[in-house]
This record gives C-alpha cells, structure tokens and sequence, in this order.
C-alpha cells in the first residue's frame, strides 16, 4: 500500500479543522441555538461580535493612505490626453485628490464619526486635520494667487466657493456634514480644472510665476516652522523668548516671561504627531505638482535642485513608521523619540523652502 504524503496529511487536517470551526460558527449564530441557550447567551454573543468588528474596523481604518503619482493622477483626469496638461493642471488635479482621499479613503472622513469606531480613534483625525490645513492653504493660492495675473484682477468664480467650502467646520456630522461641504468644493475644483484646460475658455486661468511661487512656500514656511517647534516640545525644555528680536522698535500686546518652561502634555505628544504626518503627506504630493507646473520657472532660476531637497526631507518625514506606538524618548536616552526625528525632517525641509524663497525672488 502507498504511502500517503505528509504534506496532503497535514493540508487535509486543516481543512477539516477549519470545517469544523465553521460548523461551530454557524450552530452559535443559528436562531434555534439562541433559544435554545436564551436571551442572555445570545445578547453576550452579539455584543462580543460588535465589539470584534469595532475593534478590526479600528485597526483597519487607522493605516494611513499610501502614496500616488501626480503626473499618472493628473493624466487620468485628463483621459489620458497629454494636451490637457495646461499649467497648473497637475497641481489643481493634485489639490483633487488630495481633498477625494481624505473623504473617501477606507473608513471615510473621520474626525466628524459619533459612533464605534470612529469616536475612539484620535490619530487618524488628527492626520486629516494636517491633511486639511495644508488643502486649505493650496485653494487659498489658488484662490489669491496663482489664478490671478495682477492684485486688480478678479477672482476665479469657481475657486471663490471652493475655498469657503474647505474651510467649513471639520467636525459637524450633521445639517449640513462637513463631507458634504468639502464634496462642494471638490465639484468646484473640477468645475475650474476643466476651464483650465478648455481654450474655449479664457476665464480659467493659471499663472506660473515666481513671485505667485514664493508667496505659497512663505506660508509653507511659516507652517513648517509651527510644527517643527510643536514637535520639539515632546521634550521639555527652557526657551528664550525671541519674539522682539531684530527690530529695536517692535513691540507686543502682552508681555512674556524672558524664558519659560515648554513641553507638550503627554496625551497630546502622538496627536501632534499625527497632524503633522497629514500635512507632511499632502505637501509632499503638492510640491511634486508644483515641481512639473513650474519647471520652466524652475529651470530659469537655477531652482529645481532646492525643491528637490524639500521633497527629498519630505519624503523622510513621511516613511512608513514601523513601532505601533509613537515613542517620546527623552533627550539621549534608551528610548527613540519620533516627534523629534520628524522635527529634524521638517526643520530641514524648512531651511531648503528659506533657500528657495531668496532664489525666487531674486532678479
């Protein structure tokens, strides 16, 4: 007689393990089994079963979104059409999409959730918050200016509802929802995508220039300063109070202690954290946009290698974290500290944006 093969031993106890846990499944979840065991057997069985699909739609809808390609992104909402990839194109396609994955990315738009799971998770709002500020910065340029040639020129129709609509309340869940004001603003930006690329059309307008550039990435900037000092202060540490500093004359509404003590309070550590992941994530993708609309821009100016770096130490920022949760090492010690790492991202980031400025502006 053959010898029957250990593999196919092996697979088909499995199989018939695994029957035979379904078997199981089945006879707990079947009607006649509920009366059989009575109403509080079957109440404790539904709960656990709420409480395992809570706690695995948590875990799922906590992975942030990956990555995507601009150009590919753009070029799929032009069909494919290279003519369409007009300046200014790939960044309001970018702006897009951007806005469509933070509503529609599994588990939808979170910080506004009133039920299980969405209420006890934090750090995924907290990435849409940073995900937000940088959407709203973007339509507020395109707004202001990179759709308008002069101060005295009149504002783009579309992008006028689009920016009020993004900065509604992100936390209303009803009467109107905050997903479907910022769904309005969406439909404006494509209202106004699709001028940009009509030449029927000459009211949608983009304009690449250096100085609309250097505006954008000073409020980048100012952004980037903001989270690097928030992210520092996971370690408390003595400040000195330069507010005043470099102008004789400057003066200030209320006065501040020469030095003072800063440090974040411990529950707030990964919430900072996290929104500053969420920023991070989406001017990454903005700049590699700004990178293919301006490249003439650029090229003139000799510029492209310092945006280059900017993404580069974006990119940093943005890897993938492999610890499940964020660690606040002090100092030197044992322990990593993430909020720190991502500050010296970000500070570098924001020094290679200082150096792009001054090229911008220059003659």
């Amino acid at each position: 007689m053959d010898k029957q093969n250990p593999e196919s031993t092996k697979s088909q106890v499995l199989a018939d393990k695994t029957r035979q846990s379904v078997g199981r499944l089945a006879k707990a979840y079947n009607p006649r089994t509920w009366k059989e065991k009575g109403l509080l057997w079957t109440a404790g069985l539904l709960l656990l079963t709420y409480a395992i699909v809570v706690v695995v739609l948590g875990v799922i809808w906590s992975f942030t979104p990956g990555f995507f390609d601009v150009r590919g992104n753009a070029l799929e909402k032009a069909q494919h059409n290279e003519a369409k990839l007009v300046p200014g194109y790939v960044t309001t396609a970018t702006a897009i999409r951007i806005a469509e994955t933070l509503l529609h990315k599994p588990g939808g738009y979170l910080s506004n959730d009133k039920t299980p799971p969405g209420i006890y998770l934090d750090n995924m709002p907290n990435w849409e918050f940073g995900v937000l500020t940088e959407l709203r910065d973007t339509v507020r340029a395109l707004r202001n200016d990179f759709s308008r040639s002069q101060t005295q020129s009149v504002e783009d129709k579309d992008l006028a509802v689009a920016d009020p609509q993004f900065n509604y309340d992100s936390n209303s869940w009803m009467l109107p929802s905050t997903e479907g004001e910022y769904e309005k603003g969406v439909s404006a930006l494509y209202r106004y995508l699709e001028r940009l690329s009509d030449e029927k059309d000459y009211d949608g307008q983009f304009f690449t220039r250096a100085d609309n550039l250097a505006i954008y990435l000073e409020l980048v900037r100012k952004r980037l300063g903001s989270f690097t000092q928030r992210l520092a202060a996971s370690v408390g540490q003595v400040r000195l109070n330069t507010d005043l500093s470099g102008d004789a004359s400057a003066r200030q509404s209320t006065p501040t202690p020469g030095q003072q003590w800063v440090q974040t309070p411990w529950l707030q550590i990964d919430d900072i954290f996290y929104e500053s992941r969420g920023y991070t994530w989406a001017l990454l993708h903005m700049l590699k946009a700004i990178a293919i609309d301006f490249e003439p821009v650029l090229s003139k100016k000799n510029a492209q290698v310092s945006l280059d770096q900017v993404i580069r130490d974006l990119e940093a920022a943005s890897a993938r974290m492999w610890s499940p949760v964020v660690l606040s090492g002090t100092g030197f010690s044992l322990l990593a500290n993430h909020s720190l790492v991502m500050a010296s991202y970000i500070a570098s980031a924001n020094a290679a944006i200082s150096d792009l400025v001054i090229i911008l502006k220059q003659g």
